[in-house]
């Protein structure tokens, strides 16, 4: 079996050229995690629409840089059996300022939210620890996430 990825930007927001070459990278990804079946979304959205997730759903006012909201359902169709892992919002305003702050491209920033998200969708957490700048992660779902990200820095998502 495969997976399934639907990627999609916020009306607001122009399509991104690179937008394309999500799907192929989430589908590595999910492979590289040994994850069969699943269906994941994504969507690339804007500090204020993130901003309404964040305080909706977590009661924190501020823009974040990227959400997960895991489902779990499974459900059956005519290609197989399927566990609909849930949504990924990155916000593409917040995304640059990361790349900033972490000395990093746009490129390693995105690869990043996104398989951070793809760990939470699967019932990984992180507590209070963050990624910080220089400071190698303890937990681990960041060990996890740093462990793939090395494994794809030759794959290119964003391009300018």
């Amino acid at each position: 079996m495969a997976n399934r990825v639907f990627v999609s930007v916020q009306e607001e927001i122009a399509e991104p050229q690179w937008l394309s070459a999500v799907e192929p990278f989430m589908q590595d990804v999910l492979r590289r995690l040994k994850l069969d079946g699943q269906e994941v979304s994504v969507l690339f959205c804007g500090d204020r629409f993130i901003q309404d997730l964040n305080r909706t759903y977590r009661g924190i006012d501020s823009p974040t840089d990227v959400l997960s909201f895991e489902n779990g359902e499974v459900y059956t169709d005519e290609e197989g059996s399927w566990r609909n892992a849930g949504d990924i919002a990155v916000s593409l305003d917040t995304l640059p300022k990361n790349a900033e702050y972490f000395g990093e491209d746009a490129d390693a920033e995105l690869k990043r939210l996104l398989v951070h998200g793809v760990l939470h969708l699967n019932g990984m957490d992180h507590g209070d620890e963050h990624i910080q700048k220089g400071v190698p992660p303890a937990c681990e779902m960041l060990s996890l996430q740093e462990a793939v990200l090395s494994e794809f820095s030759g794959k290119t998502i964003f391009i300018q």
